[in-house]
């Protein structure tokens, strides 16, 4: 990210004395001791803070997550700065689990725009082919925390939630077939899928118990560190089936590893037995989960030259042949 997104030192410790001023006295500020960028990707400006709060000895490392005047919300994907903000304080820090802690949003007095402040934890990035144990553990917290929420999606405090319905899922797959209307020499069954895919919609919207999902669930937003699974960059949280997430953390991964994943997924989240119909609501879930990213114009727009030429990214291709393989399981294809 530009360095001019960020505050300057000054701005900053305004606005961290601000969030902590339960914690410091009248007359002094929060005192920042070190400040980096964030070395991970985001769809936001982030920053990792080391500061000390007054008369503590200790510091304290957080991770502030900044606001842009301008923000895509992805066809109502994502939320903003604001809408994270409420997914960790009215849903996560209520249910004590191994998430960030939450310790406030602030709203810029220059710029306007807020700013996510939750602690800084340190962990590796969830991939299996570093550590396998990385993806079981995050099934297990993610089948728990679906399984917790299930009752809570009726609950006033949520309401502020995307919920995904017949327009939103219809949407991405429209956009699949927009984007890839000159390619169906390359790919003849991608229209059929696009246009079908409404037939398993009652499979999302009816038959699956609804839930609360993180919405991005890969492997890359779940850190990892001793065992314990803290998920992270909560923006596209959404009422939706639960089978999505499982979905995402497990796409493109080796079968043994998926059939792991799925196991350890049902038992964290239905400890007496899966549904019947699992199987059928999780390939539903990946088909919609491969035409969200297929169907973004933002990513796949880059994939054509200025002269009409297809150039496909590796990730295009894992979608695209992840979106074929559960077109088949489906019968779309």
């Amino acid at each position: 990210m530009p360095t001019q997104e960020f505050p300057d030192l000054e701005r900053l410790t305004a606005g961290l004395s601000a969030v902590f001023h339960h914690e410091v006295s009248a007359n002094r500020n929060v005192r920042v001791l070190d400040r980096k960028p964030n070395p991970e990707g985001s769809t936001f400006p982030t920053e990792i803070v080391t500061c000390s709060l007054d008369g503590r000895g200790s510091r304290l490392r957080l991770f502030v997550k900044y606001g842009t005047r301008e923000f895509d919300s992805l066809y109502r994907h994502r939320g903003d700065i604001s809408y994270e903000a409420k997914v960790y304080g009215n849903i996560l820090q209520p249910l004590r689990i191994s998430t960030p802690t939450f310790y406030g949003v602030y709203r810029d007095e220059i710029t306007g725009v807020p700013w996510l402040v939750i602690e800084y934890l340190e962990g590796s990035r969830g991939h299996w082919s570093r550590n396998p144990e990385a993806m079981i553990s995050a099934a297990i917290w993610i089948g728990k925390f679906h399984a917790v929420n299930e009752e809570r999606v009726l609950s006033p405090g949520l309401k502020f939630l995307h919920r995904y319905d017949r327009k939103y899922y219809m949407g991405w797959a429209r956009r699949t077939n927009r984007l890839f209307s000159n390619l169906q020499t390359r790919f003849p069954w991608l229209p059929t899928v696009c246009e079908e895919f409404g037939t398993l919609l009652p499979i999302l919207l009816e038959r699956a118990a609804l839930t609360v999902i993180h919405g991005e669930y890969f492997s890359p937003n779940t850190l990892y560190q001793d065992g314990i699974c803290s998920p992270v960059d909560w923006q596209s949280a959404a009422i939706a089936a639960g089978e999505i997430d499982l979905a995402s953390l497990t796409h493109s991964r080796p079968r043994r590893m998926v059939q792991k994943c799925e196991r350890e997924y049902c038992e964290s989240r239905w400890p007496k037995g899966a549904p019947d119909d699992f199987e059928e609501r999780l390939e539903a879930a990946r088909v919609y989960m491969n035409l969200r990213w297929l169907g973004d114009p933002s990513l796949m727009s880059r994939l054509f030259s200025p002269h009409g030429e297809f150039i496909p990214s590796d990730k295009f291709k894992r979608m695209i042949e992840g979106l074929y393989s559960a077109g088949r399981r489906t019968g779309l294809v």
